[in-house]
């Protein structure tokens, strides 16, 4: 249970900050244009059997194989894609003007992102942290690839422990409890992440 949340954890804390500040540079500065924006969301799109062996391989190489940093740095790979995409349509929908505003009462420009911009969208970013923890708590496939003995994450667990009902329906309840503490904790920014962007300008 402590190998999954610290490797969950740190792995969306890094996405989230790369998906915000990736999100913050299309949407504010037209960074790379749509192309390469649509090129980031077909990355998504390409499934984890096909770069879990070359990740092995490398990890191999580095020394990252079956460490909590190796599997970290894969659950980041995989989730980046998916924060830059759902952030930048919550900043999207942030009008310029507001931030414009900002900037004459003295602001420099990253103040008025992060001082005006983004706690408008604040809820839009912890459905974001949500929905990317629970990707990442719930693979099984990079875990299985490049964990041996050492990180050993609930999917993993449950999987050896597949022939056995009782102990596997007790790590079941236990691998569902801390996504349902957190949606407890945070369901009031979710239902304005969920909301968020839904009345038009």
């Amino acid at each position: 249970l402590m190998h999954s949340f610290i490797v969950s954890s740190v792995a969306t804390f890094l996405a989230l900050l790369i998906g915000l500040l990736a999100a913050i540079g299309f949407s504010r500065y037209q960074a790379g244009g749509q192309k390469l924006a649509l090129a980031i969301l077909t990355v998504r799109g390409i499934p984890t059997i096909i770069v879990a062996i070359p990740l092995l391989i490398m990890f191999g190489w580095l020394g990252l194989r079956d460490t909590h940093i190796g599997l970290i740095l894969a659950y980041v790979a995989l989730t980046v894609p998916f924060a830059f995409w759902m952030l930048k349509s919550f900043i999207d929908d942030v009008p310029h003007e507001i931030e414009e505003a900002a900037m004459m009462d003295g602001m420099s420009r990253w103040q008025a992102h992060f001082r005006v911009t983004l706690p408008l969208v604040k809820g839009g970013v912890v459905a974001t942290a949500l929905f990317i923890f629970i990707l990442n708590w719930s693979e099984f496939l990079l875990a299985v690839v490049l964990t041996e003995k050492t990180v050993v994450t609930m999917p993993i667990n449950m999987f050896l422990y597949s022939g056995v009902f009782g102990i596997q329906a007790a790590l079941a309840t236990v691998a569902a409890l801390p996504i349902v503490v957190v949606g407890l904790l945070i369901h009031k920014h979710l239902a304005r992440g969920f909301t968020l962007g839904a009345v038009k300008r």
